[in-house]
């Protein structure tokens, strides 16, 4: 079917995004309100601590500055990804991104004029004006950063180059998004159009032209822009390697994790616990090999439904009930306030053409905690829904609960509370499902969320590792470097099963969230404390998990996710999922 253009999908279908802004008007008066609130922010330079009541000024006119030219960036982000070729919200983020810029340079020395002090004057301002106790953890967290935070000058040198840091990530975004094109796909019904969107619809099709079609046209539209794409990405890790050295971290990986309060021990503890697990993937693989009966299994094959159950149609509504349904261990409370955004334009539901691809959960701190999904009517995008409501929902907690300042998540929070609403969905699936096959199926399904999640993001953080400590030790990043290196990467986690292929090396140069670096680690990492979570949320009830989506940033994400009751600073919850992968293997392997 043909991907139609936005103007003929019916309202009713799209996020209520004008409830953002009514009038664009009003965005553009927004930005310069922030402009002009940042030009203010600037005559305290030097300034901040000759009082208390100084300092509350300041901390409390940048949290105005802020939530006002955030809303500003996601309503244009937003209306970009709507289509991506529009030149008007081109236009509109592009001055998004200038503008924030702007503020950045006019607001740089706030974080090393504070840390000047000694912490015992931020105490003492704090007892003298209680009005500043709600910004003590944003305190502790700065003054635990001190020996990276720079001089003035220098924070004003790289405030004005953050217009153009992000340039490889927005470069990738319109190569990824607006230009590459996929050679179309011969089926039986005549020839159709190859998307992100569709992508994994056709590998999941049991005629084995249709997944090999998809697989080499995807693959190789990035194999002919392979050069170009690894240049991109070369400069995106450059950039990243040299911001540590600027701060003086001992490497690229401290500077992402030590936001977080995170340590590398954790990183790594995932990549050695899997690489334990390897053993179990490649039993799955050697099952679905037999079960496909085929003499060589092929990487486009690693996507197919062993089961051959045919899949319910499930529509759009049909998918509200059955999320509903499944949340209920959750509370009533929870699922009635979730139908209700999912009625009140939360959701901008189906692809069209330039559309971004794939699916998120965004907003700002005072909008409809909005996403965007390409439904298509499978059981997947039922998945990918109740995965991006976990996120909506924990935005949604979270801004009724916490003031602006730690309105928003850690990706190593974010990530656990929507793969918490996975869990439960296909428990219950699971729990409620009489005929053997579709049982048999779902297990096959639960299989491949954990390889495509937990395996599968852990390679992908295992790649950039190395891409980071190969620029770290001045040895150059090439196409056929990565391509080696992936290919090679690719092959430890799928074991002898997998034959050989001449396209899987380029798959690192369609992953988008390689440019936002150390962050898929967080996927695996939140799938484990998720699995652990819907346990306990099915033996004692969700209040405590309740309790931690109120808490937005107001701790570091370690702490929070032990008033849920995991403790991540052990390899403890990976090896609970991956044992529970284990035996997921075992009953599909005797269900068989």
């Amino acid at each position: 079917m043909k991907v139609k253009n936005r103007s003929e999908i019916p309202q009713e279908f799209k996020w209520d995004i004008e409830d953002m802004y009514s009038d664009e008007t009003l965005w553009e008066k927004d930005i310069e309100e922030a402009i002009e609130d940042s030009v203010e922010f600037a005559k305290y330079e030097e300034k901040i601590l000759d009082s208390a009541s100084n300092l509350l000024r300041v901390c409390q006119l940048r949290d105005k500055i802020w939530q006002k030219i955030e809303k500003v960036y996601v309503y244009a982000r937003m209306r970009r990804d709507e289509d991506n070729t529009n030149s008007k919200y081109q236009a509109m983020s592009d001055k998004a991104s200038m503008s924030i810029a702007k503020i950045q340079s006019n607001t740089y020395f706030f974080t090393s004029e504070v840390i000047s002090a000694e912490f015992d004057l931020i105490k003492k301002y704090i007892n003298e004006e209680p009005k500043l106790e709600i910004y003590l953890f944003m305190f502790e967290n700065m003054f635990r950063e001190k020996q990276h935070v720079l001089t003035k000058t220098e924070e004003n040198i790289i405030a004005q180059y953050s217009e153009i840091t992000p340039t490889t990530n927005n470069i990738f975004t319109m190569l990824n998004n607006a230009d590459i094109q996929f050679a179309p796909i011969q089926t039986p019904d005549g020839e159709k159009e190859l998307t992100h969107g569709n992508y994994i619809a056709f590998m999941e099709s049991s005629d084995v032209n249709i997944r090999k079609q998809a697989f080499e046209s995807m693959y190789t539209s990035y194999k002919n822009l392979i050069n170009t794409i690894a240049t991109i990405y070369n400069y995106r890790v450059k950039t990243n390697v040299i911001n540590s050295k600027l701060r003086k971290y001992d490497s690229c990986m401290e500077s992402f994790l030590k936001g977080d309060n995170v340590s590398k021990d954790v990183y790594n503890n995932l990549i050695d616990v899997v690489h334990e697990y390897l053993p179990y993937l490649h039993k799955y693989i050697e099952l679905r090999k037999k079960l496909l009966g085929v003499d060589e299994l092929k990487m486009h094959d690693v996507y197919c439904p062993l089961i051959q159950y045919e899949e319910d149609v499930i529509e759009y509504n049909n998918a509200k009930d059955i999320i509903s349904t499944a949340l209920q261990p959750l509370g009533e409370t929870y699922v009635n306030d979730l139908l209700k955004g999912l009625n009140s334009g939360w959701v901008d539901i189906y692809e069209n053409k330039n559309k971004t691809s794939g699916a998120y959960s965004f907003g700002s701190y005072d909008s409809k905690p909005y996403i965007l999904m390409n439904y298509s009517n499978k059981l997947k995008d039922v998945f990918t829904l109740i995965h991006e409501l976990g996120h909506s929902m924990h935005s949604y907690y979270t801004r009724a609960n916490q003031p602006y300042i730690y309105g928003g998540h850690s990706i190593f929070t974010a990530e656990v509370a929507s793969t918490v609403n996975e869990n439960l969905l296909i428990k219950h699936l699971i729990k409620n499902t009489d005929n053997i096959e579709k049982k048999k199926y779902l297990i096959n399904y639960h299989i491949e969320e954990f390889r495509t999640t937990l395996f599968r993001q852990t390679m992908f953080a295992e790649f950039e590792k190395w891409t980071h400590e190969s620029v770290e030790a001045s040895t150059p990043l090439s196409a056929n470097s990565m391509c080696k290196y992936y290919e090679e990467l690719n092959k430890k986690y799928f074991g002898d099963a997998i034959a050989d292929d001449d396209f899987i090396k380029y798959e690192w140069a369609r992953i988008p969230h390689f440019y936002n670096a150390f962050y898929v680690y967080k996927y695996a990492t939140g799938y484990s404390a998720a699995s652990a979570i819907s346990e306990i949320i099915l033996k004692d009830g969700a209040d405590n998990y309740l309790e931690f989506l109120k808490t937005g940033e107001s701790n570091h994400p370690i702490e929070l996710l032990k008033i849920a009751g995991v403790d991540m600073s052990s390899p403890a919850p990976i090896r609970e999922a991956l044992d529970v992968f284990k035996q997921l293997v075992e009953e599909f392997e005797a269900l068989i």
